[in-house]
C-alpha cells in the first residue's frame, strides 16, 4: 500500500481547519488508493471526499469526512511534488542540450526527465516515447490538460532517427487520442540545420495544422549549441540568412492558420529574431503568449510592459532617486532591447547612468544567448570594477528556490568579489522601469 508523507499544511486550508499533521501519511480519498500526484489532483475534486490517514507517532489511523467546493484544493504538500518516483528520459536525440553539459556541475543537472505528469503540472515537454497504455489511459480519464508535446518532426521515420528511440513514432497515434478526446496540446520543434528545417519544417507545419483546434500553438526553437560537444553529431548554427527563412515560413502559415481557426498556431522563438536582427512581431501574434515560457514573445511583451509604464509616467514631477548608477547586466539576446530602453529613461534625467552589460557565455560558448544560462563566474569575469550604486541581474539566472547560478557560484560570492549592492530582477516591464527610474523595488 502507498503511504505519501505529508511534509507541509496550507494556512487557512481545509487540511490545517481538520487538524492534520506534518509526517501524517495519506493512504487514500473515497476509498481509492493514491498511486501518485495525478490520482490525488483528480480525487481531491470532489465535493464529498473521505481521506483515510495513518499518523505515524501513534499508529492510529484516522478518517476524515469533507464536504467542500470543486474548486477547493485540501491544502496538503507531500514528500515529492510527483508523490512517486520521476520518470526519466529514454531517448538519445541530436539536439539533447544535457549532452552538452560540461563535467563537475551538480548532480540533478544531468537528469532527464520525459514526465507526462510534469507536464500537467510545471508545463514541461515530454516526448510520450515512454508511456505505458495505463498512463496514457489516465491522461484521457483525468481529462489532463493543457499537454506540452515535443514534436520535433511530423515526418516518423525522421522523429526516430532524431530521438534515438524506435517508440518515437507512435506520436501520432497518441496525438490522434488527445484530438479525438479533445485534450488541449502545445507543441514544440527544435530545429536543427540540415535536419528537420526547411521542407521538413514545413511538411511538419502542415501536418500539426490537421490537429487544430486542439493543438493550440506550436513554437519552432533553434537547437542550442554549447561548446561541450566532443564527440557528438556535428550540428551548426542558423546564419542571419537562414533564420529569415524560417521567419518567413512561420509568418507564412501563421497567416493561412489566421483565416481558418482565428489562430497564428506556429511561432518562432525570439532567438531567431536575433539571429535574423529584425524586430519581434506585434503582440497579437503570439495568441495571448501560448508559448511565453518557451522563449516565444518575452522580448515582444517585456518591450509592450515597459513602454506602458513610460508613457503613463510624468517624468516633468519630482520623485525621489535612490540609485543614480545602475548597472543592469543580462544576455546577449536581449541586451539590444534592454539598451534601447534604457536610453529612453536617461533621454528624460541626465542625473541616471544606466549602464547595460551583454554577458558573453563563455562557460557554455558563444552560441548560447539567453539570459537564463548565464553563469556567475561569467558575470565576475566581465563586470569588473564599474562606478555604480546597484547591480540589477534577471532572476532567471538563479536556480528557482536558491541564490545560486548553473555554475554554482552563490549570489553573496558575488555581491562580496564585487563589492556592490545585486538585486535579482523579475524581467517584466514594470520592475524594469521602476529600476531604470533609480526606484527601489517591491515584489509584494
Amino acid at each position: 500500500m502507498n503511504k505519501h508523507v505529508i511534509t507541509k499544511i496550507i494556512n487557512g486550508s481545509i487540511a490545517e481547519e481538520l487538524d492534520i499533521r506534518i509526517n501524517d501519511e495519506l493512504i487514500s480519498i473515497n476509498g481509492k488508493e493514491i498511486k501518485d500526484v495525478l490520482d490525488y489532483k483528480f480525487l481531491e475534486k470532489d465535493e464529498e471526499i473521505k481521506l483515510v490517514l495513518v499518523r505515524p507517532s501513534t499508529n492510529e489511523e484516522w478518517e476524515y469526512l469533507v464536504e467542500k467546493e470543486v474548486s477547493c484544493e485540501l491544502g496538503l504538500e507531500f514528500e515529492s511534488g510527483l508523490m512517486d518516483e520521476y520518470k526519466s528520459c529514454h531517448n538519445k536525440c541530436v539536439f539533447c542540450f544535457i549532452d552538452q553539459l560540461p563535467k563537475g556541475m551538480r548532480e540533478t543537472m544531468y537528469f532527464k526527465d520525459d514526465d507526462a505528469r510534469l507536464s500537467f503540472l510545471q508545463g514541461n515537454y515530454i516526448t510520450l516515447t515512454n508511456m505505458k497504455e495505463e498512463d496514457f489511459s489516465r491522461i484521457i480519464q483525468y481529462r489532463l490538460s493543457p499537454i506540452n508535446l515535443s514534436i520535433h518532426s511530423m515526418n516518423m521515420e525522421l522523429r526516430i532517427e532524431m530521438l534515438h528511440n524506435r517508440f518515437a513514432g507512435n506520436l501520432l497515434k497518441y496525438m490522434n487520442r488527445l484530438y479525438e478526446a479533445g485534450i488541449i496540446m502545445h507543441g514544440q520543434i527544435v530545429l536543427c540545420k540540415e535536419i528537420n528545417d526547411k521542407e521538413e519544417l514545413e511538411y511538419s507545419i502542415k501536418e500539426m495544422m490537421k490537429y487544430l483546434p486542439y493543438l493550440q500553438s506550436v513554437s519552432v526553437v533553434p537547437v542550442g549549441l554549447t561548446k561541450h560537444r566532443a564527440h557528438l553529431n556535428i550540428l551548426e548554427p542558423f546564419n542571419k540568412e537562414e533564420a529569415k527563412e524560417v521567419i518567413n515560413l512561420v509568418a507564412k502559415y501563421q497567416k493561412i492558420a489566421m483565416l481558418k481557426h482565428k489562430l497564428h498556431f506556429i511561432h518562432a522563438a525570439d532567438e531567431f529574431y536575433f539571429l535574423a536582427q529584425e524586430d519581434v512581431p506585434e503582440a497579437l501574434t503570439y495568441d495571448g503568449y501560448l508559448q511565453y515560457e518557451n522563449g516565444v514573445g518575452m522580448i515582444r511583451l517585456l518591450k509592450d510592459e515597459f513602454i506602458k509604464c513610460y508613457n503613463s509616467f510624468d517624468f516633468q514631477s519630482n520623485y525621489d532617486i535612490i540609485y543614480d548608477n545602475i548597472v543592469i547586466v543580462t544576455g546577449k539576446l536581449i541586451e539590444t532591447t534592454i539598451r534601447e530602453l534604457a536610453e529612453l529613461i536617461m533621454k528624460h534625467n541626465s542625473s541616471l547612468n544606466i549602464n547595460v552589460i551583454g554577458i558573453n557565455n563563455d562557460f557554455f560558448g558563444p552560441l548560447i544567448t539567453v539570459s537564463g544560462l548565464v553563469t556567475g563566474n561569467d558575470i565576475i569575469d566581465q563586470i569588473g570594477e564599474l562606478k555604480n550604486d546597484i547591480i540589477y541581474l534577471p532572476n532567471n539566472m538563479l536556480k528557482a528556490d536558491e541564490e545560486i547560478f548553473l555554475d554554482d557560484v552563490t549570489l553573496i560570492e558575488i555581491k562580496n568579489k564585487l563589492k556592490t549592492k545585486i538585486i535579482p530582477l523579475k524581467l517584466k516591464g514594470d520592475f524594469l522601469f521602476k529600476a531604470m527610474l533609480g526606484k527601489e523595488i517591491n515584489y509584494e
